[in-house]
């Protein structure tokens, strides 16, 4: 199973789009701990607000490619809001 993720970050106000094999609260743990020293590593308030789980790895990364291809914060909010 593979988990496209979307976190958020109150001290950024940004979201974080990504996909894992991991258990999502791992991938949030790690995202916290300073992991690889990317992004994420800027701060350690990152939150999941929303995920998708799919089956196989390749649609994982169409999904997650085709969120972030719309380069939106209205649709990520969206999306956050209508699993809510």
């Amino acid at each position: 199973m593979f988990t496209v993720y979307i976190h958020y970050s109150q001290n950024f106000d940004k979201y974080y789009i990504g996909y894992t094999s991991e258990e999502v609260k791992e991938r949030i743990r790690k995202h916290n701990s300073n992991y690889k020293g990317g992004f994420t590593s800027k701060t350690n308030d990152w939150e999941l607000k929303y995920q998708e789980t799919y089956e196989m790895k390749t649609e994982a990364i169409s999904r997650e490619k085709e969120i972030k291809k719309k380069k939106s914060r209205k649709y990520i909010e969206l999306l956050i809001n209508l699993k809510g």
